[in-house]
């Protein structure tokens, strides 16, 4: 599954499909300045079952990626994998992140 942080209106993220099936975890109009302790509730219980199959696609506000970063490596020993976009190559890249240290 990739799970896409935040849907942001005008970007074409299907790239990022051949990873997997895609979720939103967040819509465009979200805003985690005002209400963060939501955010983090809804992104708790939509990354319940993050795993190392997973992928975030780290698109959208950036706290919102921070919070899914944290949600991700909590549910998963501290190791997520995200996406990450190359301009020049047009395509993306997964990057592991294992913040065990080991």
């Amino acid at each position: 599954m990739v799970f896409v942080v935040q849907n942001v209106n005008g970007k074409n993220v299907l790239g990022a499909a051949r990873f997997g099936e895609m979720q939103v975890l967040l819509p465009a109009t979200a805003q985690v300045t005002l209400d963060s302790k939501s955010v983090v509730r809804l992104m708790r219980r939509k990354l319940a079952d993050f795993s190392d199959r997973d992928y975030l696609l780290a698109i959208g506000d950036p706290a919102a990626i921070g919070i899914a970063c944290g949600v991700a490596a909590a549910r998963n020993n501290g190791k997520f994998k995200l996406l990450k976009w190359d301009r020049q190559e047009r395509f993306y890249y997964a990057v592991s992140v294992d913040l065990t240290g080991s």
